[in-house]
Parts: C-alpha cells; structure tokens; sequence
C-alpha cells in the first residue's frame, strides 16, 4: 500500500477558532543544568481585592496594585494608585507585598510583565496585590535581584509565552506554570557577581528615569501656557470633587438605584477662562462602547490579522492582539470605560475596540481627534459606578470640554507632541541598557 500524503495550509488552519499554532520553546544550551524555577521560590501567590472592587473611601489607605501598575523595563506605574481599606489589608492572607519583592502580571494582555518593589517610591508600606499579579520571593537558593533580572530576559519571558500563549481565549499564567518554567543552576556566588556587574547599568537607567516626566504633567503644561491660567490652582482644584447627576441619564433606565449611582459625574471644578465649552457629543459624529473580543485573533500581524484590537489600559496603549476585520475605519480617540479610567488614545488607523472601551469619532470641522484626545487627558475624567468604578456612553456623551478654533488645536497638538517625542528618546536609551542587562545574563548561562 503506497505512502499517502497531505498538505496543509497553515493560514486556513491559523483560521480556525478552536486551534491556536505556535512554536514550543526550546531551552538554548547551557554550561549549567536547568532546574524548575519553583524550586528556587519561598513565595509564589496571588492577592484579592474586597466584594464590590475599589471604592473612592479607601483612597489613602492600603494600597493594592494590579497588573496596570506593572510598568515597562521592571519598574512599578504610580501615577494612579489604587487603594483598599486597612480592614481588608490586615485581614488577608496573602498577597501582602513586601520591600524588593518581584511582582509577575498573572493574565491578560500583560502576562509575564515584571517588576522590582522599592518601597521607598511608595507613600505606604501597606501595600498588596490583587488577583491579577503574583508575588514572586526567593528562597536562600537564589539571588533576589538575580532572579528579578532573569525575569525580564526573552529566555523567561519566552518560557512564560510559551505556557501562558497557547489557549485560544486570553493569555494567563497558573501556579502550575511555575512548576514548569526553568531557570540555569547557576551558583550563587556566581549570581552575586552577575548582579554586581548590573548595577552600573542600573545606575545609568535611574539617571535616565529622573528625566522622564509624566505625560500628563507635558500635557497639563502645554495648556496651562498655551491657555494662560494658573496650572498650581487647576491641580489644586482636581484635589475637590464634587458630583452631578444626570437626570436625563436616570430616565434611560427602569433600575433607578443602580443608574444614580453610575450617573454621578467626578468633575474637576475647574473652567479654562475665554473658550467656549462643548459636550462631546454635539462635537462627535457617534459615540459607542467596544463589544466581544472575536474569537478568531492572532498575537501575530500578517495580511489576513491586520486590524489591531484595542481594550481599556495605558500598557502597549491598549493592544490586544489583531482580527481580520475593523469596526472603526474613521479617526477616533478611545476612552478607558474601567481601570485606567478616562485614558483617552487618539486613533488613527482601524481597529477593532472590545469591552471596557468607549470610541469617539469627531467631527473634524470642529475639533482634531489628537486635540479631543489630549483634552480628555488633561482633565482627568474619572467615573464611579455603583460598585465597580466605571465610565459609560451617556456619561462620556456629557462631558463638557473646551473647543478653540482649529489652529490654537492645532497649536496644541504640535507642541505636546514634540515633548512627548523628547520622551520615547529617553525611553529608547532606557530600553538600549535593558538590553545590555539581557545580554549580560545570557552570556552568563551560555
């Protein structure tokens, strides 16, 4: 009986929803024996947050971090904290962080992204984590600040892509995964010298950090002189809230209760002085919120997966993954709806937005999709709903923002993003020296 043979076209199977390919990781060669990275671990756990998620009255106590304060390059993202009650804090069991801890994203968009804990950047020292994020601490085996280092190298991070990458729904990292991730037996004293030969390099990327500043503080600058008000009493002013409520908003809904809380609008009380004042809704041609994330994607961009898929989040700007068909072929600035609330990103190619997301299109002859977005930012819009801090359609259909003419934008526009620009120049540098610390590791294990 002759050999039968088949062929198969990988983009028709790379089609099908219930398969996902990919190509299993192999460990490189080494000098030194692999051994499971569990072994090396006195801690590997995850945290809670309380029933009911964040609330506005905890803000000052514990402080809970998730994986949006995960940053790039092994640093921690503070410029929004969320906070828990001491009640909660004191009473968990785990997921309590403690100084020079590494923090692991568990699942999402942000799997395996890593971070050093320095207690000294934060205002507590009460501080957990969440469902989302795992505490990594060594044992005496190990070098914590070696271990930290391996976790940020593409050999980590592809054994983490490799485990948590493979299912068809969202990417995510159990404490089985542990179990399995490999890490070089190389000898302590060995990881000692390793960590010495860093830390210059470190010292190189602390001093290029101390040059970046927060996009929002540019951008707040940039209106304050371009609109001539006093940037010290505006910040004073996002320090006061105070509440509003849509009854119009209320009359959409039969569920009364639920709809007065998610109706109350967190405003700044804060007017720029000689500029007319919109909601955004009679400056945009629609509003609406992202649905399902499809169930057919791809974590690769190729001629069939070419649209990207955007949800709420600053990390990679919101980046999903890629589709094969857009939903929104205009120019639009998105608006986080939950989590990093009231980020807004302007949008310049299609895309295809899912749960958590609120798309604005603009009427250009009225207002640039980079000047809507930027406005946005600048007041800080955040939203409290009911239970779980969130940012709906009418909500964002209501919001008053300031609108000049079309070149003052303009204006604007340029001059913020010229800054910003200054910024990625610093942050390439950083990512430069990142590299170097992954070299020197990888030459360690070779």
């Amino acid at each position: 009986m002759g050999l039968k043979t088949f062929s198969i076209d990988f983009a028709e199977l790379k089609s099908k929803e219930s398969l996902r390919l990919w190509i299993p990781f192999v460990l490189p060669e080494s000098k030194y024996k692999y051994d499971k990275i569990n072994n090396f671990l006195s801690t590997c756990e995850a945290g809670n947050r309380p029933k009911g998620g964040i609330k506005d009255e905890d803000e000052g106590e514990a402080i809970s971090l998730g994986g949006e304060q995960i940053g790039k390059g092994g640093s921690l993202e503070l410029s929004k904290i969320p906070y828990v009650s001491f009640d909660f804090y004191e009473s968990a069991t785990k997921g309590k962080v403690q100084n020079n801890d590494i923090l692991i994203c568990k699942d999402g968009a942000l799997t395996g992204k890593a971070c050093w804990v320095d207690f000294s950047l934060f205002p507590s020292n009460k501080v957990m984590v969440n469902e989302h994020v795992y505490i990594l601490r060594g044992n005496s085996e190990v070098n914590q600040q070696f271990l930290f280092y391996y976790t940020t190298t593409n050999l980590f991070q592809s054994q983490v892509k490799d485990l948590a990458y493979k299912k068809k729904a969202q990417p995510g990292l159990n404490a089985d995964h542990f179990k399995k991730i490999k890490i070089p037996l190389i000898p302590k004293p060995n990881q000692d010298q390793i960590v010495a030969q860093i830390e210059p390099i470190e010292k190189k990327i602390k001093e290029l950090k101390s040059q970046l500043k927060d996009p929002q503080e540019i951008i707040n600058k940039v209106f304050a002189r371009e609109f001539g008000f006093d940037l010290k009493k505006f910040e004073e002013s996002k320090k006061v809230k105070f509440f509003e409520v849509e009854f119009s908003i209320i009359s959409q809904t039969n569920d009364l209760k639920s709809n007065v809380s998610t109706s109350l609008n967190n405003k700044v009380n804060f007017q720029i002085p000689n500029v007319k004042y919109f909601k955004i809704k009679n400056i945009a041609k629609n509003i609406f919120a992202g649905g399902d994330m499809p169930k057919d994607f791809s974590e690769e961009k190729d001629e069939t997966y070419k649209y990207p898929i955007f949800s709420n989040g600053k990390e990679n700007l919101g980046f999903i993954a890629y589709c094969k068909k857009a939903r929104v072929n205009d120019k639009a600035t998105t608006i986080s709806a939950r989590g990093t609330i009231g980020f807004a990103v302007a949008r310049e190619e299609s895309y295809f937005p899912i749960v958590r997301l609120i798309s604005v299109i603009p009427n250009e002859e009225l207002i640039l999709n980079e000047y809507l977005a930027s406005i946005i930012n600048f007041q800080s819009i955040e939203k409290t709903g009911n239970t779980i801090a969130q940012l709906t359609t009418p909500m964002v259909e209501n919001i008053k923002i300031p609108v000049p003419e079309l070149d003052k934008q303009r204006k604007i526009v340029d001059e913020i993003k010229a800054e910003l620009d200054k910024q990625e120049e610093i942050k390439s540098k950083i990512e430069s020296e990142r590299n170097n610390i992954d070299e020197i590791i990888e030459k360690a294990i070779k």
